[in-house]
């Protein structure tokens, strides 16, 4: 098998809203076109200070551009691999794109089950690699589920689903 044939079948799904596609698509434009020449303009003033072996503004400004571009071959990556979740969801099952209210030792909660990419447990948005949200994967309403985690192991019950 070539390297070629390898690395493509390797590339995993990124799941995302269509907002998350459309904000990844944003700020990609923003990162190339806008970002890029504010960078560049850092760089060429800095230079002009004169010696760029000691020169942190230089150095900050190098930096930057380094974050900036690891940033623009993240997103990149993202949309090679983007699958959008439907916006139409089902209430049979739990999938990605779900919102699910669980019970679990400690009380009620609510989740959006989301990819990797858009995940954020402060909003409530756990995604679909996580253990919690593996193990909702798939399960029907009323179903208990068992949660691994690498510290603990945990049931919870799935309420309902949206």
């Amino acid at each position: 098998m070539s390297k070629i044939q390898k690395s493509s079948r390797e590339i995993k799904n990124t799941y995302l809203t269509s907002k998350g596609l459309s904000d990844a698509r944003i700020e990609l434009e923003y990162l190339k076109k806008t970002k890029r020449v504010q960078i560049a303009e850092r760089i060429h003033q800095a230079r002009e200070y004169g010696d760029i072996t000691e020169n942190s503004e230089y150095d900050a400004a190098m930096d930057e551009q380094a974050m900036m571009e690891n940033r623009i071959s993240e997103l990149e990556n993202i949309l090679k691999s983007a699958k959008v979740i439907s916006e139409k969801q089902t209430t049979d099952f739990i999938v990605i794109g779900s919102t699910v209210k669980i019970e679990m030792d400690d009380g009620i909660d609510e989740f959006k089950i989301v990819g990797r990419v858009e995940a954020d447990p402060s909003k409530k948005r756990i995604s679909n690699e996580c253990p919690l949200g593996m193990a909702l994967l798939g399960a029907k309403k009323g179903e208990e589920v068992d949660v691994a985690t690498p510290i603990v192991r945990y049931k919870c019950k799935v309420l309902e689903i949206k």
